[in-house]
């Protein structure tokens, strides 16, 4: 077993967000699944500034246009991965100075739209389309489906595309596994074999590493992006959820839903460091442009937790709407 080097857990009480300065310039989008909503967060003034109704049944997930001025929300149904529910076949486009739906793709059918990923080398919009097992392609200008790649395999639910653009991984929920795809030549590279469920992926800031939870025990899969195989899995209190690289590539932040913690791993060591107590079941994690504070979705408290990435203190909790989960940067938008 890894072993940990420190061990520091912050406990309650927090400090409520009252209009103090937070970070960089932007805003931070957040997706209110229990509300069909996608809240506008001001992480200056630390609160949620405005909510936009999706239409319908709800997104989980949030991508934002390479310019901020539009946001992203495919419409997955109304039920989590592999359970019963209405196939979501929707995306809406959300203009975010005027917080008005303007835009939609059709699917043509059920597909359960989950996770959109802006890739900057092309400019295009990739979303996991699951019941298809397929990544789908989207011009984001016209809305237009452009092409797919497959994944070969079943609820590839999370999707992260390296910085290069060449490649990107999705997470197979009920199949365990992580599927790799060339991106340029939209294809299946490679199906790498996890565990008997996994969760939420993610990328180191240098494209060495993948990292998707093991739902089956208590570790996190850490995935080497030159060989295609498990490396090595790094244990943690529970099993995890969300994870997110700081920009500068030092640390790890791993959700850990049932012991509502985030975990610290030193990327140096690939090892568990610390823990922050965090609101009930913290689901995913972004970090802001300057790399000085992580925001986690905890979705049992309608709460957004801020973490100063300097001192690992939650400095705030910012209220947020029913089961709030996928976050996104609008950078430069105010």
């Amino acid at each position: 077993m890894v072993g940990v080097m420190t061990l520091m857990v912050l406990t309650f009480p927090f400090v409520r967000a009252k209009g103090n300065a937070e970070t960089g310039p932007g805003l931070l989008l957040a997706v209110n699944q229990g509300e069909a909503t996608l809240g506008i967060v001001d992480p200056q003034a630390g609160k949620q500034v405005a909510t936009i109704a999706e239409g319908g049944v709800t997104g989980h997930e949030v991508a934002v246009s390479l310019d901020a001025k539009t946001a992203y929300v495919p419409i997955y149904g109304d039920s989590s991965v592999g359970e019963t529910g209405t196939d979501g076949r929707d995306m809406v486009a959300i203009d975010i100075a005027s917080r008005k739906v303007v835009g939609h793709v059709d699917f043509g059918h059920g597909v359960r739209p989950h996770c959109a990923v802006m890739n900057p080398n092309d400019r295009l919009l990739y979303v996991t389309t699951e019941l298809d097992q397929t990544v789908t392609i989207i011009d984001p200008k016209t809305l237009q489906v452009v092409g797919v790649i497959p994944t070969g395999q079943e609820q590839s639910h999370m999707l992260v595309i390296s910085h290069d653009g060449r490649f990107g991984y999705t997470a197979n929920v009920s199949a365990g596994t992580v599927s790799v795809l060339d991106i340029p030549g939209r294809k299946l590279v490679s199906v790498i074999p996890v565990s008997t469920k996994v969760q939420r992926i993610s990328i180191s800031a240098d494209d060495k590493w993948v990292f998707t939870a093991d739902q089956a025990k208590p570790q996190l899969a850490v995935i080497d992006t030159v060989t295609h195989k498990v490396k090595t899995r790094i244990p943690i209190a529970a099993p995890g959820y969300g994870t997110a690289s700081t920009l500068d590539g030092r640390w790890l932040l791993v959700c850990v839903p049932d012991v509502s913690q985030v975990s610290v791993v030193d990327l140096k060591t690939l090892q568990v460091v610390r823990t922050i107590a965090v609101p009930r079941v913290p689901h995913e994690i972004v970090i802001s442009p300057d790399d000085k504070t992580a925001y986690v979705s905890c979705i049992r408290t309608k709460e957004i937790a801020a973490i100063n990435l300097s001192d690992w203190s939650v400095k705030s909790l910012i209220e947020a709407g029913e089961s709030v989960d996928g976050m996104a940067w609008a950078a430069g938008t105010r």
